[in-house]
């Protein structure tokens, strides 16, 4: 309760409500359900101000089953309302939310149990805690499970995160440090035991403190711990007749517990039907979520490159994404003229790039949003280049397609979602070794592209040394001021210019930039630098120039324009 309490104003949002929810703000939203809007300003700080006490209820056990109710629909209708937020622990909130909605979890130290006396120290039948343990089972084995994954073995995911020093100790003494994090994996999932984690041994262990929620935490009574009959645990004899962590005086006995089933078939008579519901409602729970991460082939309109929608597929940390490109395009039904959007105008998250159903619904937001700015029945096109787990950059969506227009259903595959190229995945070994041959000033940037498409791109003048090399396929450059058609050499320069790919297959190719003015301003102030050297102990020659003076500290000369480049050293 504590931990959800502090998650309202930091990842629900709580602290900037007002830059989200502001009313008559042009935003298009993501809802997982199309009629779900967001409520008035007022009404969402109500609406967290609930949550927020619903969750300080949970804590201290106070109207515990109302506080629950009180958390619990607040927080999945603002999941459900904004899809750009999901993650595995916000929807492992959400689960957690309902199972405390129906477990006696204020059965012991609570405030409830100060005024009602028949839940102080009561029995709590065992399916609740089979429950909670089962529920981080699934969690770690799964996600144990998807680490399996080809590309996070191989030390392709998360590539930057692998090197961080907190990984150091799970690092191989000969990989990218990858296998650390599969062997973490194999030691998680005991659904036997409360095997205490390690705070570093977890999932979440470099996100935000709210979503380390299991560290160091038992989930299931130690082994040596009595059970009572067949229903129910009790905690260890010594702390109730000492009254620790209990509400009343010491030695206040435990309480049975009418909803516990203790075995015999005398007095207490057999299973009643709500024991016999707990049951099953308890093995249905278990077996729906371990087939919801694997359900991806029912709901195929939201996968991608990846399956699904991210947050409860439990493969977090697994797909790691970098962005090259996004263009997005409009065209006047009527007029035909064309125009540009800045990416992410009218939105608040950029998680709509790698998604189609969100690529969608951002395209429908906008051609209601563009005819107040003169814009009549807009077409909206999207151009997305994005690299997954370090392969080559490649595009997300067809361009061609009108996304307004374009079929979307959450039943079928996206026909206008391009594959991604895994038959390139062996090239990234060979695209690191020619990275790591590189020097400081040059750059690089490795490019897959479909047959009958073409790259637009322009080069800075400050790229003085740009060139062009095909790794596979064939692509022919247009260069657009010229209006020619050339074969790039080794070392030629260009500016604005279309890279076409030509050949039946896709084409793989890279581009080598070299900053010459970064590389001619390092140069001027080297010389500075050993000029200055020189005046000092007394070798230089020659006399130092008026305009080179302020190098010595000395004030510029009256009437001598101060260069920039020794304005800067």
């Amino acid at each position: 309760g504590l931990l959800m309490a502090l998650d309202v104003p930091q990842e629900r949002g709580l602290g900037h409500l007002d830059q989200r929810y502001l009313d008559g703000l042009d935003v298009c939203r993501f809802p997982l359900l199309p009629f779900l809007q967001p409520l008035p300003l007022d009404w969402m700080y109500l609406l967290y101000t609930i949550m927020f006490l619903g969750a300080l209820g949970i804590m201290l056990g106070c109207c515990y089953r109302l506080s629950c109710i009180a958390f619990l629909c607040p927080y999945w209708y603002l999941l459900l309302l904004d899809k750009t937020s999901w993650n595995n622990h916000s929807y492992l909130y959400g689960l957690l939310g309902f199972q405390l909605a129906l477990l006696g979890a204020d059965r012991y130290g609570s405030v409830d149990g100060l005024f009602r006396p028949q839940k102080r120290n009561a029995h709590v039948p065992l399916w609740n805690y089979a429950l909670l343990r089962a529920q981080v089972f699934i969690v770690y084995f799964i996600a144990g499970l998807k680490k399996l994954d080809a590309d996070w073995v191989g030390g392709f995911s998360m590539g930057t995160l692998a090197r961080h020093w907190l990984f150091a100790p799970f690092r191989s003494g000969e990989g990218k440090g990858r296998g650390g994090g599969l062997r973490m994996r194999r030691v998680r999932g005991d659904l036997g035991r409360g095997t205490q984690i390690p705070p570093v041994n977890h999932p979440h262990s470099g996100q935000p403190q709210t979503a380390s929620f299991w560290a160091g935490a038992p989930l299931s009574p130690p082994l040596n711990h009595p059970q009572t009959g067949m229903g129910t645990w009790a905690p260890p004899k010594h702390t109730l007749s000492q009254g620790r962590g209990t509400w009343g005086p010491p030695n206040t006995p435990h309480q049975s517990n009418p909803d516990c089933h203790y075995g015999a078939r005398g007095a207490r008579g057999g299973l009643r039907p709500r024991q016999h519901l707990a049951a099953a409602f308890t093995i249905l729970y278990v077996l729906e979520q371990l087939f919801l991460p694997y359900s991806h082939f029912i709901t195929q309109g939201y996968n991608n490159w990846t399956n699904g929608l991210y947050g409860y597929s439990w493969d977090m940390m697994v797909h790691s994404r970098f962005h090259q490109h996004v263009k997005i395009t409009y065209r006047d039904g009527l007029t035909g003229e064309v125009g540009y959007l800045k990416p992410g105008a009218f939105t608040q998250s950029r998680r709509w790039r790698d998604h189609a159903d969100m690529l969608k619904q951002y395209s429908a937001c906008l051609s209601q949003l563009l005819p107040r700015y003169n814009v009549t029945e807009p077409q909206i096109y999207f151009d997305v280049w994005v690299s997954i787990n370090e392969r080559f950059q490649q595009r997300l969506v067809d361009p061609r397609v009108d996304l307004v227009r374009a079929p979307w259903s959450p039943w079928t595959p996206t026909p206008w979602l391009l594959p991604l190229l895994v038959d390139l995945s062996p090239w990234r070994q060979q695209l690191q070794e020619m990275e790591a041959q590189l020097d400081g000033h040059t750059d690089t940037v490795f490019i897959a592209d479909f047959p009958g498409l073409y790259l637009e791109n322009f080069v800075s003048e400050d790229l003085g040394n740009t060139s062009l090399r095909v790794l596979r396929g064939k692509v022919l450059v247009e260069l657009v001021e010229q209006q020619q058609n050339h074969c790039l050499q080794e070392g030629e320069g260009m500016q604005y210019h279309k890279v076409h790919t030509v050949s039946p297959e896709p084409s793989c190719y890279m581009y080598l930039y070299v900053n010459t003015t970064a590389l001619q301003l390092e140069r001027n102030l080297t010389q500075l630098r050993e000029l200055r050297e020189r005046v000092r102990n007394g070798t230089e020659q020659s006399p130092l120039p008026p305009e080179l003076r302020p190098i010595l500290g000395e004030p510029p000369p009256a009437g001598v324009p101060l260069d920039p480049v020794v304005s800067l050293f």
